[in-house]
């Protein structure tokens, strides 16, 4: 007895379907926003205050010209990553097979 092409096609759109994400990836996705958002919010400008936060949590005394360059790449390295993640978000909502952005550009383009 051979079954109805419509089931074969239900099946088969049933093992490729996602799956949901695990709290594990989700929490890891939240932090990896958090931790740069809030490096930012808590850098000192003082490249002083810099020298002693890092006297004061390491032990290890540094000069402030040092605390100066350290700020700014810590300043870079936190920008860079949430440009990154925004981008890598803004991707995979354009990439959703029905997301209502992909809408949004169709239509803007004339094809919708």
């Amino acid at each position: 007895m051979n079954t109805r092409p419509c089931c074969q096609t239900a099946t088969r759109d049933r093992d490729n379907a996602r799956r949901p994400a695990s709290r594990w990836w989700r929490g890891g996705e939240i932090a990896g926003w958090i931790i740069p958002s809030a490096t930012l919010v808590l850098l000192p400008k003082c490249p002083a205050c810099v020298a002693m936060y890092v006297t004061l949590f390491s032990g290890i005394g540094i000069s402030v010209a040092s605390a100066s360059n350290l700020r700014a790449s810590l300043l870079i390295l936190c920008v860079a990553m949430l440009l990154g993640l925004a981008l890598k978000r803004l991707c995979r909502l354009l990439a959703a097979p029905y997301s209502p952005y992909n809408d949004l550009v169709e239509h803007r383009q004339g094809r919708g």
